[in-house]
């Protein structure tokens, strides 16, 4: 059994391959993630007798070029998370940091967890892709709230509270109704300079040609409440400008948001557990991708109290002798974009109130006892990890291999 231990750091790697008892079939070396480096590599691995498997951190996108390569040579390839390695063998009080060493660790813990280790597939690029989609999905939603309160606050000098004359959800092209109407109607004396019977009829016209539902009354009271209204900045050309560019910028930021929603639930539909995620409460096609992009593979979690630990929503413990704290934080060390996605999961059910789902069940007690926000909020997120992980292991294990 031969181990090689990947060190992976951007655009090139330190490799060491070892036998057990120690035994070093190559001292670290350097390679470069191009074509000529990678193919030689193959040909060294494919050259040692025995077994090899290779180990190296999925330690941001780095890894990915290496894993995907040698897998595609038919190696077995296994990316560990970068907690495991650091955590792993440190019984030396002498610390040692470099990329030679800590490619040695990982080829000594491939020797020693070498009966656990999974082989990367198709199906994590699968997931890597979907992550990936996600992260840029969370940066868009960021810009897209930015650019929209950057539009209110320049539409509070021309249209004050334009923003909350409709309510309508946004289209799947990621157009809304208020942005649109302050495209057109983007100063107050768009509307007022009109007589009412004109605005009206410009109005039921502007419904007609963008498909939205026309109402009179709706109508009537927004001439009521623009002869009402006081600007600040006048109605020319520079004023135009400035909320067209604004406009310009949000509607491409929606955009972008709607179709990364769009592909990330056509994405998530490729993988098994798909149809689980989704029939759980507080699911729904936008937040049940995001929960798979986060999670990933279940499989690779020994216990329900692995997947509470990797998103940082596990009861903390503070003990010593006699002494145990009886209200400790939760840890907080996982992934953040997952804790995020299971409040607005944890959001979504307090908001539809599911009498029969458990989670909910489980809320609503704990606020009644009065507990404080974020306690309840994160429990309910501990409880509904435990239970996606149940149901989704075992609808997995169910599948052919």
């Amino acid at each position: 059994m031969n181990a090689v231990g990947i060190d992976v750091s951007k655009g090139k790697s330190m490799v060491a391959i070892m036998r057990p008892f120690g035994e070093i079939i190559s001292m670290p070396f350097e390679i470069k993630h191009t074509t000529s480096d990678i193919k030689s590599l193959v040909e060294l691995i494919n050259s040692v007798e025995g077994e090899s498997r290779i180990v190296m951190e999925h330690t941001g996108r780095y890894y990915e070029v290496l894993a995907h390569q040698l897998s595609k040579a038919n190696l077995f390839v296994s990316a560990i998370n970068p907690k495991l390695i650091k955590d792993f063998d440190n019984d030396s009080l002498r610390k040692v940091k470099s990329d030679k060493a800590d490619a040695v660790k990982i080829a000594r813990y491939a020797l020693d967890k070498w009966q656990n280790l999974k082989q990367y597939s198709a199906m994590d690029e699968l997931r890597n892709q979907l992550k990936t989609m996600n992260r840029q999905f969370s940066f868009y939603m960021k810009h897209k709230t930015a650019m929209k309160n950057n539009l209110i606050g320049i539409l509070d000098q021309t249209y004050p509270g334009v923003n909350a004359y409709f309510d309508s959800p946004a289209r799947n092209d990621g157009s809304q109704k208020w942005v649109d109407f302050a495209s057109t109607y983007w100063h107050v004396d768009c509307v007022r300079k009109m007589s009412q019977n004109a605005f009206i009829e410009h109005y039921q016209n502007w419904c007609n040609r963008k498909k939205y539902n026309f109402s009179r009354t709706k109508a009537e009271e927004i001439y009521e409440k623009a002869k009402e209204l006081v600007p600040v900045l006048p109605k020319d050309d520079v004023t135009k400008i400035i909320i067209k560019q604004a406009i310009d910028q949000l509607n491409s930021a929606s955009s972008t948001v709607e179709l990364l929603r769009t592909l990330m639930n056509e994405t998530a539909s490729k993988l098994p557990e798909y149809p689980i995620v989704m029939a759980l409460k507080g699911v729904g096609p936008s937040l049940g991708p995001q929960l798979m992009a986060e999670i990933g593979d279940v499989t690779r979690f020994t216990h329900k109290g692995a997947i509470t630990a990797f998103a940082g929503v596990d009861p903390g413990v503070n003990e010593s002798g006699t002494y145990e704290q009886k209200s400790v934080p939760t840890s907080k060390r996982g992934s953040s974009d997952l804790r995020k996605t299971l409040f607005q999961v944890m959001d979504v059910l307090i908001k539809n109130s599911p009498q029969d789902d458990p989670v909910y069940q489980f809320l609503d007690k704990k606020r009644s006892q009065g507990k404080p926000y974020y306690v309840y909020m994160t429990a309910g997120a501990n409880k509904f990890l435990r239970i996606y992980y149940g149901r989704v292991k075992e609808y997995l294990a169910s599948l052919p291999e």
